[in-house]
């Protein structure tokens, strides 16, 4: 006999052999749940003045016999009865209430969350037998304000209400509204998830910005949620709004809910044992695009290195959490065989990359200690991450680099000699593109690559003035370059993609930032900007 589940404390032996017995009962698949077995749970439920539910697949069999106490019960763990994107779960949950209600709050939580096919809610009779029973599910379609749908009450001879041709056309309304055909089976659908904390308009470009990253790590967007920060800071979203975000992802078929911001291990922990999806956070994200884009051995060990250094204290999450948080998405490149490895060996592993990355910045000093020797200064280029950093590389040199519009395209640094119109010489380094609130420990890993930008003799701060938001990146890029001590190196602003934008702008443009308007793509409009650079160097003193 399959056990009960829930507060069966203080139950007589009969009442347990009664509820027990519901095990052995059948509903027929057109039924919402047959007559004789809905008048035998009210009877119970009555008699121990507690509320009763049951789980029902869909071939008309108990899977859950759940009892609760006189307000609410609490459905147990449901894993093993996985949903597909844009799928119910293939359980409904029937239940009694002894006050005379419609379906509450709780009742409508557990729907949205567990993705069940329905939820009921019986009533009684002061003798026990059913009266009404009030029928919910989660509307297929995002209608904004409403997450869900409620049949009229029904009494206790209208149980036929031919449920598999009712719940089949609902899951078709389902994958009709997803467009779950858009995309193959091997591609990610994700959520957005944004925090409001300063204003609408920065969540909204924040979220813009996210999209992009996921863009960049082939994954397929199909919906964003964007809610005001909590006031207590614990917890990114309440629980009334994680009910929410599991409708949306249910309509639109999502399997993955991206947050905007690094989530800690306990909110992890929290987020994941409430939703059906994978979760990662904005940390995650980035750290997914330069395990792709790593092709060096030291880019290799930097990411990985980045990677075990922020699973570390997640490796502490429950298995299903952690096999939520590092499949695919955001747990592929040079770490992801070591994932699901203990702390220990994790430790153990981080211990031998640094001692690898050790050897590269010592092999980086040699390097350098050359270069230094023949007095050939490095100018390098930084910036926001696809600001066209790259792009201008290849005009000043007549180089052939990857150069493409989108996030992070350049991982490993590349450097070319270029000389300038009045015979000196510099070397011209192109390195990874800075980021809002870059993760820290993807910092620390590439220390050995940014310790590049501590020997420049000078510095080109790329910004893309044609983006809406090309202050606030030039600020981050600003600060990064603050945290690091390299604001003390000269530097030059370059405005590129002038060409996207009008005279008059570019005036205003030039005026606030002090910089060089140019396009990348067009090697007529760097003149101003080579000359610049030249004088700078010879004025430094850094020229053979």
């Amino acid at each position: 006999m399959k056990r009960l589940f829930g507060n069966i404390s203080g139950l007589k032996a009969g009442q347990i052999q009664k509820l027990e017995s519901f095990y052995r009962r059948r509903t027929p698949v057109w039924e919402l749940i047959s007559h004789a077995l809905l008048r035998d749970i009210c009877a119970v439920s009555k008699e121990i003045r507690r509320q009763i539910g049951v789980l029902i697949n869909r071939k008309g069999q108990i899977t859950h016999v759940i009892v609760g106490d006189y307000s609410k019960i609490i459905i147990p763990d449901i894993g093993e009865y996985r949903n597909a994107p844009g799928r119910l779960r293939g359980l409904r949950c029937i239940h009694t209430h002894l006050d005379d209600e419609v379906l509450s709050e709780d009742d409508l939580t557990d729907l949205s969350l567990l993705s069940l096919d329905l939820m009921a809610a019986a009533t009684m009779e002061e003798e026990g037998g059913p009266r009404r029973i009030h029928v919910g599910h989660i509307l297929p379609k995002d209608s904004g304000s409403q997450s869900f749908q409620f049949l009229r009450p029904l009494r206790p001879d209208q149980m036929d209400i031919g449920f598999i041709e009712f719940i089949t056309a609902l899951e078709d309304e389902f994958s009709l509204s997803a467009g779950a055909l858009e995309t193959d089976s091997e591609t990610e659908r994700a959520i957005l998830v944004g925090i409001l904390d300063i204003s609408r308009e920065h969540g909204e470009e924040s979220l813009k910005e996210l999209r992009s990253l996921a863009d960049s790590c082939g994954i397929h967007v199909v919906g964003t949620y964007l809610q005001r920060k909590r006031s207590d800071g614990s917890l990114p979203l309440g629980l009334g709004q994680f009910q929410n975000l599991s409708v949306l992802a249910l309509q639109k078929a999502a399997t993955m809910a991206v947050f905007d911001r690094e989530l800690n291990p306990a909110q992890i922990r929290f987020i994941t044992d409430r939703l059906e999806l994978k979760v990662i956070d904005r940390t995650q994200l980035i750290l997914d695009i330069f395990a792709q884009r790593a092709q060096s051995r030291e880019g290799k060990l930097q990411v990985e290195l980045a990677q075990l250094k922020y699973l570390l204290p997640r490796l502490i999450t429950k298995n299903t959490a952690m096999s939520r948080l590092t499949g695919g998405i955001g747990g592929r490149g040079p770490g992801e065989t070591k994932l699901e490895i203990n702390r220990r060996r994790a430790r153990e592993r981080i211990g031998q990359l640094e001692q690898a990355l050790v050897q590269v910045r010592k092999h980086r000093n040699l390097m350098r200690s050359k270069r230094t020797k023949f007095g050939i200064p490095v100018v390098s280029i930084v910036g926001y991450t696809n600001t066209g950093k790259s792009t201008l590389l290849n005009s000043l040199t007549h180089s052939r680099l990857l150069a493409e519009s989108r996030l992070f395209a350049t991982l490993d640094p590349s450097s070319r000699r270029f000389r300038f119109p009045g015979g000196a010489e510099a070397i011209f380094t192109d390195t990874v593109g800075f980021i809002r609130d870059l993760p820290r420990d993807l910092m620390v890993a590439f220390r050995a690559t940014l310790e590049e930008l501590e020997h420049a003799s000078l510095l080109i701060h790329v910004i893309d003035i044609s983006h809406p938001n090309a202050a606030e990146q030039a600020e981050s890029v600003e600060s990064i370059l603050k945290e690091l001590n390299l604001d003390r190196i000269p530097f030059i602003k370059v405005l590129n993609k002038q060409d996207l934008i009008d005279q008059e702008s570019i005036a205003v443009l030039r005026k606030r930032h002090q910089g060089i308007p140019v396009s990348a793509l067009d090697r007529s409009t760097l003149s101003d900007l080579i000359h610049d650079v030249e004088g700078m160097i010879i004025k430094a003193g850094k020229t053979c």
